[in-house]
């Protein structure tokens, strides 16, 4: 059965089960329940035939592992179907599917547009290192469309946002950007990492490509690294043509996880949504908290945008505490069940100081200009019971005093 024709008869199935069944043969290798893990880095030609047959594209088959594989393509077909996408392409991590996308899509003389509350790293590639490649950038304010439609020159051919960002949890106007695509026919890139199928498909507003890391979410586990890119097959295969020759492949082992890792996933973005919403009001209601960053809260300033696009807003929560930096430290050693550390998505529960642990290496002048102020904390909430998870948060804050 062709892979369309798969899709086709899961589409009307709940993501319950989607998430269980889609993209996986109904008789696999030794008739095994899950999907083998093919470890291997070359696959052989019994005879010169089948040689001739390949090249000549008469018979589709492998060939080396560079350009795919058998677990890696049953992960792939499933995360198409989830996200709506024609194709999936999955890569070794969260980054290298961004830089491998934007140095396939983009050449010297062109430019790109990407909002100012990017991750990080993102922004960081994007200032730093395409300019090398003789490619343009232009950051505009998150949220300001007008200043986002003036940056747009003749030589635009990307615009890039993502949805929601880090750590403000700032919601992307879907709409207001697929017109600005429509106008200037450039090309729609949203990152949709913390908002994952589950709560939000950009694919149905008119975005071209999204964007994941796997790593989160969708692996869901704190064990592998992972990245993704769905959209339009003919943009997708061109970055797929760029992959072939940079690298960046992932690993059979790491699909096999993340496969794995699939099937729970929409019972745990069920239970992830929940929490999130539960510890998101105990935290706003909270005296030591001076501010709560929750799509979900209606003091969220995208709050209305939120409601209209996603169906939940997930586990991830930044919050400010009312205190020094010092308190900050005495809340966050006195917690016992939630682990200190960076990353989000998994089943336990992480918080983050985004100060001292992403933004470290540049002045304290420079994070408040980015909005990384000594009290903001990021918490993924994970699976536990969320009663657990605010008790423990509780003792932190008992420990401020």
């Amino acid at each position: 059965m062709s892979k369309k024709k798969t899709r086709k008869k899961n589409a009307d199935q709940s993501m319950f089960t989607q998430v269980v069944h889609t993209g996986e043969k109904r008789r696999k290798y030794a008739d095994s329940i899950t999907v083998p893990i093919v470890q291997t880095s070359s696959y052989i030609f019994q005879k010169t035939g089948e040689i001739k047959e390949f090249t000549s594209r008469r018979r589709l088959r492998y060939e080396y592992g560079r350009y795919g594989n058998p677990t890696e393509e049953a992960a792939e077909e499933k995360l198409a179907h989830l996200e709506g996408a024609e194709t999936c392409l999955l890569f070794d991590s969260g980054m290298s599917a961004l830089t491998t996308t934007f140095l396939a899509l983009l050449s010297s003389g062109q430019h790109i547009i990407l909002t100012d509350d990017s991750y990080k790293q993102t922004l960081n590639f994007c200032t730093k290192f395409l300019p090398r490649f003789g490619i343009e950038y232009s950051v505009t304010r998150m949220g300001d469309y007008e200043e986002m439609e003036e940056a747009i020159k003749d030589n635009t051919r990307v615009i890039f946002s993502e949805s929601p960002t880090n750590p403000y949890l700032n919601i992307a106007n879907l709409d207001k950007l697929r017109k600005l695509k429509k106008k200037y026919g450039v090309a729609l890139i949203i990152d949709s990492t913390f908002a994952t199928p589950y709560n939000q498909k950009p694919l149905e507003f008119g975005v071209d490509l999204v964007m994941h890391s796997a790593t989160k979410y969708l692996g869901g586990h704190n064990d592998i690294l992972a990245g993704v890119l769905l959209g339009k097959k003919k943009m997708v295969d061109k970055v797929k043509e760029y992959q072939f020759a940079k690298g960046g492949i992932i690993d059979p082992h790491c699909c096999y996880l993340l496969l794995r890792g699939l099937k729970t996933f929409a019972i745990r973005m069920e239970k992830h949504n929940e929490s999130g919403q539960i510890v998101a009001e105990w935290l706003e209601d909270h005296p030591r908290v001076r501010r709560v960053y929750y799509p979900g809260l209606p003091s969220h300033q995208h709050h209305d945008i939120a409601r209209e696009q996603m169906k939940g807003f997930g586990g991830v929560i930044s919050f400010e505490l009312d205190g020094t930096l010092g308190q900050v430290n005495r809340f966050l050693d006195r917690l016992q069940m939630i682990y200190i550390a960076p990353s989000f998505g998994g089943v336990e529960s992480l918080i983050m100081h985004p100060a001292s642990m992403s933004y470290y290496q540049i002045s304290r002048k420079e994070r408040y200009a980015l909005g990384i102020i000594d009290n903001l904390l990021r918490l993924s909430v994970g699976i536990e019971h969320p009663q657990d998870i605010i008790a423990d948060l509780e003792r932190g804050l008992r420990a401020m005093k």
